[in-house]
């Protein structure tokens, strides 16, 4: 109850959180069996009033494809969209809040980012095609690996709460307005390869403000895997053929 000759300040409505993940289980298996799954399914959780998870089951898409469903079916519902993959532990039990408070700073918002942004760059963290790091004072965030807690190795790349030019598309957080006002969309040529170097610089073009932001996880994957891969190079050379550089 407000005290007398105190007024009482309008609060604006909690926003909804959308959770979009892609898997190849199905509900049952990505609830039971993945990182993802097991972190929205335990009891205390949600925290936030109002999480729902958009889950693509048995998925053989393009990663960019599924996240662009959800933008449009977004328009007559809209809500706070964290792209994620499914093989994250999410430690934060704050982490809906955290997504919400993120986007009173940046308009799209990741883990951990670059910066700067250099010519023919293959990758957030990387200068050149034979995976250079970045230098320290360039990169920003942290995102632990392994498979459960403690996790085997964490990645701190620099302090969080910075504006980047690159973010990394593990976990990339925006309202489905923003993308909406903007007309700002994936580019489903890129599939599993590029797409979140691909959005960062529409962002850039359109004169979004992009930046990282401390959520505690664990990625059971690091990623290093597919740079080799066929698809990946296939995906650097759709890149630079977009981007000139």
């Amino acid at each position: 109850m407000s005290k007398p000759g105190l007024l009482e300040t309008p609060q604006p409505p909690t926003p909804k959180v959308r959770v979009v993940v892609a898997t190849r289980e199905d509900r049952a298996g990505f609830l039971a069996g993945t990182a993802t799954g097991r972190s929205l399914s335990l009891p205390h959780r949600p925290l936030h009033p109002v999480v729902e998870i958009y889950l693509q089951e048995r998925n053989h898409e393009g990663l960019p494809a599924i996240y662009n469903r959800t933008i449009e079916a977004s328009r007559t519902d809209p809500a706070v969209l964290v792209f994620l993959h499914d093989d994250f532990h999410l430690c934060d039990s704050y982490w809906a809040e955290q997504a919400v408070a993120s986007l009173a700073d940046f308009q799209l918002v990741g883990l951990a980012g670059n910066r700067r942004r250099l010519p023919n760059q293959p990758s957030w963290a990387s200068i050149d095609a034979k995976q250079t790091r970045d230098r320290a004072e360039n990169l920003s965030g942290m995102v632990g690996y392994g498979k459960g807690f403690p996790p085997v190795s964490a990645g701190f790349y620099g302090p969080s709460r910075q504006e980047v030019k690159l973010l990394d598309g593990l976990m990339l957080i925006v309202h489905s307005d923003t993308l909406i006002a903007h007309d700002l969309r994936f580019d489903e040529r890129f599939d599993f390869h590029f797409y979140d170097m691909d959005i960062c610089r529409q962002a850039e073009a359109k004169g979004l403000r992009m930046g990282t932001w401390p959520i505690s996880v664990i990625h059971e994957s690091s990623g290093a895997a597919g740079l080799a891969s066929e698809g990946w190079k296939a995906g650097y050379r759709a890149y630079l053929e977009k981007w000139g550089d």
